[in-house]
């Protein structure tokens, strides 16, 4: 009877530390088990602090809730520098930023050169024809992965979003080249610039109905001179569409303008004579500087199928450290030019008064949660992104260094401190990712890397989430 408990008692013993374990094992599982679902709830304790912080936050704006009361009244738009910039433009319910800030560092030189009081170069011109182009590389990039399964990766990111309105600086400089410029009042807005939700909606339709018929083609034994010559075809459609929507941009027109001094002025130009003789600007002068702290600095990079011509070299960068980044705008303002940038400007903003700050909303104060991720961290997993291009038009500076930086955005003048924003320094550090700048303000060692093989990096990259 002893050997038998003696050999009995352990066999209980190892049932019981086997059931012991697979219940550990379900509370530490995938599963939300009842365990699991006890501890979270006996984590909360809705005390009297916690009930009340409870029923202000169900009840009003978060954001009003968290903002930083003690930066807000620190606050200042005092700069010691500034660019002559000449007014604030409107992009309204549109991705066109991009385009908005690039022909706005182009306005004040033009202003100045025709001793203007104003004057805004059409963007609904240049909108046009980045369209048009983007549905033949669409229909290209279609032609060229026919034999590749719809599953994938990089069709499916050219499928996702066929003809989107975001760009960057280097879709300013490709559009500019081949098609010119013209005065918006010779090509104004529509309502469908002001509003592209629709007119998008109708041609990603359009390109997707046509990217199934071009496969279809392939599949069927079609070479690549029949499905070029369908393609054409079908840009057709898109051009009638556009024309339709935004207006038929012209090849030919006379501008008539009125200067200070109350004289009128005219002159018959096609749009690329327009763009040399009045513009002047060598837009191939300007070189992308970026800061993807994802990807090894001081080095040279291309972003595959992140162009908006066929024939155009995809958007390329140098990738600097953003303190060379801040030393390479400083230096352009000092000398008068206005800079483009690309920022997340969703992040830590307040837009009443025009306010790029860190901590501008302290939600972890409020809330008793951390979310705090790295720069990197926020570009690679999608967190944050270069989202908006703007203007830097000037600075204000301690000791050669710049505490903040004056913007102007393209938002309309109802939005921030009627239409210019102030950025603080930090923030700058945190959600600034390129600038362009002049080759001029570029020392040797960096423009040196311009002659190097760029790395290409895959059309999923988290920096090719343009503004869109």
């Amino acid at each position: 009877m002893k050997a038998h408990r003696a050999t009995f008692i352990p066999a209980i013993l190892f049932i019981a530390l086997l059931l012991a374990s697979q219940i550990a094992f379900a509370q530490k599982g995938p599963a939300l088990t009842p365990e699991v679902l006890k501890d979270l709830q006996a984590s909360f304790k809705l005390d009297a602090q916690t009930r009340a912080l409870m029923n202000a936050i169900t009840n009003n704006d978060l954001k009003s809730l968290a903002l930083n009361r003690e930066l807000y009244n620190r606050h200042d738009d005092i700069f010691n520098f500034k660019v002559d910039a000449k007014g604030i433009t409107d992009q309204a319910s549109s991705g066109r930023c991009w385009l908005f800030a690039g022909l706005n560092i182009m306005r004040p030189a033009v202003m100045k050169k025709y001793n203007l009081s104003e004057f805004e170069f059409s963007q609904n011109y240049l909108f046009f024809w980045d369209k048009l182009e983007k549905a033949n590389l669409f229909l290209e990039a279609v032609i060229e992965t026919r034999d590749r399964d719809l599953d994938d990766r990089e069709l499916q990111v050219l499928t996702k979003d066929p003809i989107p309105d975001g760009g960057w600086w280097s879709f300013v400089v490709v559009l500019i080249d081949k098609y010119g410029a013209v005065p918006k009042a010779i090509m104004p807005e529509t309502n469908n610039t002001k509003n592209t939700g629709m007119m998008n909606a109708l041609l990603s339709r359009l390109m997707r109905r046509d990217a199934v018929e071009l496969r279809a083609m392939a599949a069927k034994g079609a070479k690549g001179p029949a499905l070029e010559a369908r393609k054409v075809e079908m840009l057709k459609d898109v051009y009638r569409l556009l024309v339709l929507h935004l207006g038929l941009p012209p090849q030919e027109f006379v501008w008539r303008y009125e200067d200070k001094d109350d004289k009128v002025h005219e002159a018959k130009y096609t749009p690329l004579a327009f763009y040399k003789e009045v513009a002047g600007v060598n837009l191939a002068d300007y070189v992308a500087i970026y800061d993807h702290p994802a990807k090894p600095y001081n080095k040279y990079y291309r972003l595959k199928y992140d162009r908006n011509l066929a024939d155009a070299p995809d958007m390329d960068f140098i990738n600097m450290r953003i303190q060379d980044v801040k030393g390479f705008v400083l230096k352009a303002l000092f000398s008068g030019e206005p800079v483009w940038f690309a920022a997340d400007s969703g992040a830590e903003n307040d837009k009443k008064d025009g306010i790029f700050a860190l901590g501008m909303y302290d939600y972890r104060s409020l809330l008793g949660v951390n979310m705090d991720l790295t720069k990197a961290e926020r570009i690679l997993y999608f967190d944050s992104s270069p989202n908006h291009a703007m203007v830097f038009v000037g600075a204000d500076t301690l000791g050669g260094k710049a505490t903040k930086w004056r913007v102007e955005n393209s938002w309309g003048t109802d939005v921030g401190d009627k239409g210019y924003w102030t950025m603080y320094d930090g923030w700058f550090d945190q959600y600034v990712y390129g600038v362009i700048v002049n080759k001029s303000f570029l020392p040797g060692d960096v423009l040196s890397l311009l002659a190097t093989k760029p790395e290409m990096l895959p059309a999923w990259d988290p920096m090719r989430e343009m503004f869109r």
